[in-house]
């Protein structure tokens, strides 16, 4: 199962390889990992979402993570109400029936093209999680020449 958890950390030099390393070294694969700075340019906000197979798992993450020194708080978002927003840009081949399609995506998900070229759309989404599925299974349909992703960011209700 999927968890987000959220780290609030110092700002400062090798805080992200050694949250990184943590992970790694225990063998948990991050899915989603955002970081930015938070009002207070001393700390950033660390969204992190991870397969854990249990609540063992997850407890134990959230212990190493709260033992690394650079770390202030760690909020589990598991069982919690929170708002998540994901960011994803996707290059679509400009063809007449993508045209359709992507017309169809606009009226129905916060999709927007912020750039037209004679050989395609650039598409901007941002929505959460579950509209991202249900957007992707539509925009597979059609051919998409590249798409990133950013990742999850979270912030409690």
């Amino acid at each position: 199962m999927k968890h987000t958890i959220q780290a609030l950390v110092e700002n400062k030099f090798g805080v992200l390889a050694r949250v990184a390393s943590l992970f790694s070294a225990r063998g948990y694969n991050i899915s989603s990992l955002a970081v930015g700075e938070t009002q207070d340019p001393s700390m950033s906000c660390m969204t992190i979402v991870v397969n854990a197979e249990d609540e063992r798992m997850l407890q134990q993450i959230k212990n190493q993570l709260q033992k690394l020194i650079d770390v202030i708080t760690v909020i589990d978002f598991t069982h919690k109400k929170y708002i998540d927003r994901e960011l994803i840009l996707c290059k679509i081949e400009r063809v007449e029936e993508n045209k359709n399609v992507i017309t169809k995506l606009i009226k129905q998900f916060p999709v927007k093209v912020i750039e037209e070229t004679d050989e395609y759309f650039l598409l901007e989404i941002c929505a959460d999680t579950q509209q991202i599925k249900e957007i992707l299974k539509e925009v597979k349909k059609i051919e998409i020449k590249e798409l990133v992703r950013a990742g999850k960011i979270a912030i409690g209700k």
